[in-house]
């Protein structure tokens, strides 16, 4: 009887989510696109703003550009308290700081650089980095995490108005951006097999196949399968259609606890809380780097595809205001940091809105204020199973990876230190690690095969550094 009972409160309480999500579809419906007065005046004020006539797009389809790069990104709602927790954060606070860095960020983005239709959040890698790398491979506090996370976004922020933003960008062969970006995505797979339980210790092998028979690990597989399958068909927003589907099928075989799904935001525990003396240390170079070196290439090789799909590239092969949207990034992290979570980037999701007609920053305010309303969904957050969040990581691990195919396969000097690279990063559960010894590995192949004079100063730069950083550790 009391199972029953459980499951007839729960599709009570389903019942009343669908209820107000349709409520809310329809606000949104009602208010943006169906509204005259809105359409007329409110809309006419930020044509005015994002000259949508100049960018061949209107009210309406900024909107439904902002709603598609929302539903695609929404994951990291959940993913990064889950991440960041394991990492010795608070989840609440990280919920609550996440939603509004990420909204800030989109603003930001919005309002500055505003022929810019992306969307910014916590990135995926990064946060594990943090998390599993600095926090407890390094044994660093999330206050000293939170510092590094500081000064790697004022760097950037000061390369961003420099030039040696270009320099920089121009300095490192695509072969090892590669292989650092497909490293990632295998270090976020072996987290997400390990929140699975897909793999389990093993004293002689290191890792061997976990429980295969637990009910939760085999939900969190088929909602990667479904996943992959919805992203097949074209289904927008298909990681969190299937995080929700599958933890809805946890709660209610009675494998998975409910706790709700609306309430206050949680306090900002890590409001402020960045310890930047710890951060500016020696021992932080190599973490500050690492920091800066992945929101930076990835930001950039993120606005490329973008800038490709909206048709912002020149004839002269220049992004149209790339500037102001590096400047948004960096600003952002900056922001994030302070308000108590992990470096803020640019999704390349953001690409879902660009093929619905996004061409303007109004893209940006609308998945900004999207996310503001996410604010009071944190028992929802904290209802999640980890086997099916982790199945949104091991997804997006594929992602990360995919891009391999365009290494110079045949030329074994540049594809050696991309695949140290993506090997090193989960084999040491470090993503500094990785990068360190790919650069290691470029130089010295570049000093013995001649190539000393063609190598641009950045690679020496790096390499020497992360020589010294070994050499201290």
């Amino acid at each position: 009887m009391n199972c029953v009972r459980k499951i007839n409160l729960m599709v009570v309480k389903i019942n009343s989510l669908v209820t107000k999500l349709l409520y809310f579809t329809n606000f949104i419906k009602i208010f943006f696109i169906e509204s005259s007065s809105v359409h007329k005046n409110g809309g006419l004020m930020l044509d005015n703003y994002f000259n949508y006539k100049k960018h061949k797009t209107d009210f309406k389809t900024e909107v439904i550009a902002g709603v598609s790069t929302f539903l695609t990104m929404a994951y990291i709602m959940f993913l990064n308290p889950v991440i960041l927790a394991d990492g010795g954060f608070d989840f609440g606070g990280v919920f609550t700081a996440t939603a509004i860095a990420t909204a800030l960020a989109c603003f930001i983005a919005a309002f500055y650089a505003k022929t810019w239709p992306v969307g910014l959040a916590p990135g995926m890698g990064i946060n594990a980095f943090i998390a599993y790398g600095v926090c407890l491979g390094m044994e660093y506090t999330p206050a000293e995490a939170l510092g590094a996370v500081f000064v790697a976004g004022v760097v950037f922020l000061i390369i961003s108005l420099t030039p040696v933003r270009a320099w920089l960008i121009n300095s490192i062969p695509k072969s090892l951006k590669l292989g650092i970006g497909a490293g990632i995505g295998l270090f976020l797979a072996i987290i997400g097999f390990e929140l699975m339980g897909l793999t389990a210790d093993n004293p002689v092998t290191l890792v061997q196949l976990g429980d295969v028979s637990n009910p939760l690990l085999l939900l969190g597989a088929a909602a990667f399968v479904s996943m992959i399958v919805m992203e097949k068909m074209n289904i927008k927003g298909n990681i969190i259609i299937g995080i929700l589907v599958f933890s809805i099928i946890a709660w209610l075989t009675g494998y998975g606890k409910f706790n709700g799904i609306v309430s206050s935001p949680p306090p900002m525990t890590h409001l402020l809380a960045f310890d930047l003396g710890a951060a500016l240390s020696a021992s932080m170079v190599t973490v500050v780097f690492t920091l800066f070196f992945i929101d930076f290439f990835d930001t950039a090789g993120t606005l490329t595809s973008v800038a490709n799909v909206a048709g912002k590239v020149g004839k002269d092969g220049k992004i149209q205001d790339i500037e102001k949207a590096m400047l948004s990034d960096s600003v952002s992290t900056v922001a994030g940091s302070m308000l108590g979570t992990s470096t803020v980037t640019t999704y390349v999701e953001s690409a879902a809105g660009v093929k619905a007609g996004g061409r303007t920053g109004m893209t940006s305010l609308v998945i900004g204020l999207l996310f503001l309303c996410c604010l009071f969904l944190s028992p929802l957050a904290t209802s999640l199973p980890k086997e099916v969040d982790a199945a949104a990581l091991i997804y997006i691990a594929t992602l990360f990876v995919r891009n391999i195919s365009d290494i110079e396969w045949d030329d074994i000097a540049e594809a050696g230190p991309a695949v140290i690279a993506m090997i090193a990063m989960p084999f040491t559960y470090s993503i500094s690690n990785g990068i360190a010894l790919a650069f290691v590995s470029y130089a010295a192949i570049k000093i013995f095969t001649g190539k000393f004079a063609d190598t641009s100063p950045a690679i020496w730069v790096v390499a020497i550094l992360s020589v010294i950083s070994f050499a201290v550790a």
